[in-house]
């Protein structure tokens, strides 16, 4: 018996209606973990060499990890993984909620589509049993009314759909979990409107063997616990993950003005502090964790009303649509993410293009339909333009690739094809190696965030990692990267939230120690510090190889915004320079080619 896993994902061939189980080795399991190494696996073995990420060859993976299914806080997580119709390369993507719970308790590790329906339908897992069914009448509504429609035909299951976006091949189209939950980034919603499929539905009442089930209860217990009485959890369960608004700012680094500035006059007035006295109505949690970092909003804007149950804005939402669009009206933010979610769209891809726009504007670039900074009426609007490929919606539809080739690349910020999320990295630098690195584009979920090392000392001593850093120069940071990078690699393959999993103020970085013990007590395997971080980056060695594989190897830099000093506030006169970039770039590549890890923890 293999504890912690079902051993098999459900095979769907969406051309031939073929249903059949993918089986996973043994060997798999110990060297990849689960989740995204395991999908990642599939894909490396089951892909051709050439993939058109629209095409029928295209596969697409939801895949979970052990805690899935089993009431861990942080583990109700899935993954979803493919090749990018944004990068062309292959990608992941998380969303949370109570949809990934579901999954991990449906009999299957996870989900293996391949090929094109003829005509829409939807997936619908049922306690280890697989059925493919018509979903014409869906097709063409929006995520809540999808959500609505298949949990009224199948009551007490979970939903992950897309919305027109993903029908209308946007490259940045999310995957919705639970109607406010994400999967966004690589454009998977796109994959899944390419197949025709419309949503995947689940019922799980299969439960995961456990090694030894009253030690695992009683450390699953322990670490919630653990997570409330910590004072970060608590800011983060007051304030969500919005809270980085002020913080950042305070910093200088606040995203604003298309990057232009890292200080934003507004920035009290889209703060996680604001939301909470302002539009807060309520706060919403995936299965088993205590933070409940998710937002529940109501308000209204332009004569239209924003409903709880599209959720709240997470920091990078809050950024991309406020501060990088210099848009200081909250109700015009929070109507501009629920038309994202809407339509299923990835809220950073959506803000960066849209800035990008507003500066096009400015620079003249765009004429007779352009977009002004600040503009909330126009924000909303253009992302109904994008939503329906309309107008300079047209443009921004097609991906950051296409509007870098109409405009350039002096303020179009997008790396491999992937837009920038909302840190600005002329003060993270060691953050700047990872965006410029990273194999799935720029990514802030699998890199080093320098922020992390501000006030402390011996950030992670298990890690070897020992000593005051500089959180905004150049020293140790490739060594950093490298280690974080691959510590998180291991998250992202256990599918555990970052936000419970990466912890401050319990004298930082991530409490690995407690999450292994309930790793062991689930599968009956111990993995130590060594293994985990080796884990961690061959799961990572896997993705550069598919991406070689898929797309050959580009040169690792980052856009030249990046490369200008900030002009104002705390940080300013921070840059990147070329020589610098490029000589840390080398320190890590060779760094990554020696050994999978840094440090003897010992």
């Amino acid at each position: 018996m293999t504890y912690g896993s079902f051993g098999r994902y459900a095979d769907i061939d969406l051309s031939s209606n073929e249903l059949c189980t993918y089986d996973i080795p043994v060997d798999w399991r110990r060297r990849f973990l689960g989740g995204r190494g395991i999908g990642a696996m599939i894909l490396s073995e089951e892909l051709p060499h050439k993939v058109d990420p629209l095409g029928p060859e295209n596969i697409l993976v939801f895949a979970t990890g052990p805690f899935q299914g089993t009431g861990v806080a942080g583990g109700s997580r899935v993954a979803i993984l493919s090749t990018s119709p944004a990068t062309s390369s292959v990608s992941d993507s998380f969303a949370g909620g109570f949809f990934p719970h579901e999954l991990g308790r449906s009999g299957f590790d996870g989900l293996v589509i391949r090929g094109r329906a003829e005509r829409p339908v939807y997936i619908f897992v049922n306690s280890g049993t697989v059925e493919i069914r018509e979903a014409t009448d869906i097709w063409g509504k929006d995520v809540l009314a999808v959500d609505r429609l298949l949990k009224d035909r199948h009551p007490g299951v979970r939903v992950a759909t897309i919305g027109v976006g993903g029908e209308r091949r946007i490259p940045f189209a999310t995957v919705m979990t639970d109607v406010s939950r994400a999967a966004g980034r690589p454009g998977f919603g796109s994959v899944m409107g390419s197949k025709k499929l419309k949503a995947v539905v689940v019922a799980g009442g299969v439960e995961k063997p456990i090694s030894d089930p009253e030690l695992f209860s009683r450390l699953r217990q322990e670490y919630a616990t653990w997570l409330m009485e910590d004072p970060a959890t608590r800011k983060r369960r007051r304030l969500g993950t919005a809270k980085c608004v002020m913080e950042l700012n305070d910093l200088g680094i606040l995203p604003t003005k298309n990057f232009q500035c890292g200080t934003f006059a507004g920035a009290d007035r889209i703060s996680g502090e604001a939301i909470a006295s302002d539009i807060l109505v309520g706060r919403a949690s995936c299965v088993g964790c205590p933070v409940a970092c998710k937002r529940r909003v109501r308000t209204s804007f332009n004569e239209e009303d924003v409903v709880a149950e599209y959720g709240g804005m997470e920091y990078e939402t809050v950024a991309a649509l406020g501060s990088l669009c210099m848009v200081d009206d909250l109700s015009a933010i929070a109507l501009a993410s629920q038309r994202c979610n809407a339509y299923g769209l990835d809220t950073i891809t959506t803000g960066v293009s849209i800035a990008a726009a507003m500066e096009a504007t400015e620079k003249g670039y765009v004429k007779d339909d352009g977009i002004t900074w600040g503009d909330g009426r126009a924000l909303v609007a253009m992302i109904d333009l994008i939503a329906r490929r309309d107008g300079l919606g047209a443009l921004l539809a097609r991906g950051m690739e296409a509007i870098k080739e109409e405009w350039g690349d002096e303020f179009v910020l997008g790396i491999k094809g992937q837009a920038v999320p909302l840190h600005d990295v002329r003060a993270k630098k060691g953050m700047g190696i990872s965006y410029a690195t990273s194999p799935r584009g720029a990514t802030h979920m699998e890199g080093f965030d320098d922020e992390m090392l501000i006030d402390i000392i011996d950030p992670s001593p298990q890690l070897g990692i020992r000593g005051v850093f500089d959180w905004r120069g150049w020293s140790n940071k490739p060594e950093l990267c490298v280690t974080y990078e691959n510590l998180m690699s291991f998250t992202n393959s256990l599918v555990m939230c970052a936000f419970v999993s990466v912890n401050k103020a319990a004298g930082p970085y991530y409490p690995y120690d407690r999450i292994l013990q309930i790793l062991e007590a689930l599968t009956g395997e111990a993995i130590d510090t060594r293994e985990m971080l080796e884990i961690g980056d061959r799961n990572y060695r896997l993705l550069e190889a598919l991406r070689k594989r898929l797309v050959g190897t580009k040169k690792d830099d980052l856009p030249p915004r990046f490369k200008t000093p900030l002009p104002t506030g705390p940080c300013a006169g921070n840059q990147i320079t070329d020589r610098e970039l490029q000589r840390a770039i080398a320190a890590y590549r060779s760094m990554r080619s020696d050994r999978p890890h840094l440090v003897d923890p010992s």
